[in-house]
């Protein structure tokens, strides 16, 4: 990368996104905060991707691969348990750059918001319950939960995010791009399958390759 600003500051977020599990927007708020008192414009989510993938690519190749999976998989798991609520895998295990100390997100789309709530009540799965700015007026309801990995050998912290069914349409739109932010269970299967295949990037036996970007979007 360059040394534009911009750029210096994509790089330092994605220092806390890969080394301290951060999201995007918290990790960009606290650089700014940091070394410019916050008045400063932000870099774009896509930049900070850009940033992610280079600081994967230098600090942790080896091991990357082997722990997007393990969090893919429990995102797979739960995406199985709350399929009447339409889950979509979304941040980083869905982008592709996840690491052991990022949570898994996933958005659930619902016709009732708090049938998801009771979903996790009736089978006995203890949860947290926030809140966090969301695209509209209303605060999205967020239900956080930790779920065992047996390839971590550790547990994941799981966000559910709680949004209309109606807001579905609107979250496929892709980025500036045209990659998706999200995904379905089946386009999470169709990403597991190819990262099976010897040569795709998140393939745990790839041949380190400084540069290349770690992760797919189907």
């Amino acid at each position: 990368m360059s040394n534009t600003l911009t750029e210096q500051l994509a790089a330092a977020a994605a220092a806390l996104v890969v080394d301290e599990g951060m999201e995007y927007s918290a990790a960009k708020r606290k650089v700014a905060r940091q070394h410019h008192g916050g008045r400063t414009e932000l870099p774009s989510n896509e930049q900070v991707e850009d940033a992610v993938r280079e600081h994967i690519a230098l600090f942790c190749p080896g091991t990357q691969a082997l722990e997007l999976r393990a969090l893919r998989e429990v995102a797979q798991q739960w995406m199985q348990r709350l399929q009447e609520f339409r889950p979509h895998l979304s941040g980083a295990a869905w982008r592709g750059t996840a690491t052991r100390l990022s949570a898994v997100q996933l958005d659930l789309y619902c016709d009732d918001t708090k049938a998801a709530e009771i979903a996790l009540i009736n089978t006995g799965v203890p949860f947290d319950a926030g809140a966090e700015p969301g695209t509209g007026r209303e605060p999205l309801t967020v239900l956080t939960l930790a779920s065992r990995s047996p390839a971590l050998r550790d547990t994941v912290t799981v966000h559910l995010l709680l949004h209309d069914a109606d807001d579905l349409r609107g979250a496929l739109k892709p980025d500036a791009r045209g990659r998706p932010w999200r995904g379905s269970q089946a386009a999470l299967h169709k990403l597991l399958l190819q990262a099976e295949q010897p040569g795709h990037p998140d393939h745990p036996n790839q041949p380190e390759h400084p540069g290349r970007p770690t992760g797919g979007v189907a």
